[in-house]
């Protein structure tokens, strides 16, 4: 990570700093290149869940849109929809970044999970002097999350050893673990971790994600609904299933 600053060259006093962070941004796919279409669906979105969606910030994905995109009207489209965009990915051609951008538009490219193989060698490896760089050990919460709070495990995973209430928010790079009623929302693999995984003891959730997959609440199936499970990756989609104890 970067950190820039900028100084006074008289006094050199510090008035700005400029520093890399993370945010998780929803990300909406524009699938055939009908804005009205998108942002239909995007209003009902917002409806079922106001408190999350309501005013945030939103990436649109063109990988799949065509080259006849009007950016002037998908970015009024999304205002008035009830979403604030800032950025476009899946967006490879130049003269369509060009357009992007003058419609004021980010150009944003979503960082790709790699997955490293081994292979087992013949000979004998020399043992490494470097220790092997893992992720932090995991964050533990043991008190209530209230609405309103929010709790980010930054490149570890994340326990919470309590209730997560309506209007909360945890997010871990990891896996999550929820040893009580999940009711608000759950991110895990915020960094793109395909590998991470939701466990949770009771889910009533408004939202839960994976690397950026997402269910709402009237997305989980009844017979999942206030019991245990597991939430994951399958064939690049949410999977659920229940918590064998």
């Amino acid at each position: 990570m970067v950190n820039l600053s900028i100084t006074h060259n008289n006094a050199m006093t510090k008035t700005t700093e400029l520093k890399g962070s993370s945010f998780t941004l929803s990300a909406l796919h524009l699938i055939d290149g009908d804005i009205k279409k998108a942002t239909d669906h995007l209003k009902e979105k917002i409806e079922l869940a106001p408190n999350f969606f309501a005013s945030a910030p939103v990436v649109i994905d063109i990988s799949n849109a065509g080259k006849d995109i009007n950016f002037e009207q998908l970015k009024v489209a999304i205002v008035d929809a009830g979403m604030i965009p800032v950025g476009i990915s899946g967006c490879k051609e130049q003269a369509l970044q060009n357009q992007a951008k003058s419609a004021g538009f980010a150009i944003m490219n979503a960082a790709r999970t790699v997955k490293e193989k081994t292979t087992a060698e013949s000979t004998e490896a020399e043992p490494s002097s470097q220790p092997v760089q893992g992720r932090e050990s995991a964050l533990i919460i043991r008190t209530p999350v209230r609405s309103g709070q929010q709790i980010y495990a930054k490149n570890r995973d994340l326990i919470i050893l309590n209730h997560v209430s309506a209007g909360a928010e945890i997010i871990a790079d990891g896996c999550i673990h929820i040893y009580g009623t999940l009711r608000g929302r759950a991110l895990a693999g915020a960094n793109g971790d395909l590998e991470a995984t939701i466990f949770c003891q009771n889910l009533q959730s408004e939202l839960i994600s994976v690397a950026g997959n997402y269910w709402l609440s009237d997305n989980i199936q009844d017979e999942f609904w206030g019991n245990g499970v597991v939430i994951s990756i399958a064939d690049n989609t949410l999977s659920i299933e229940h918590l064998a104890l």
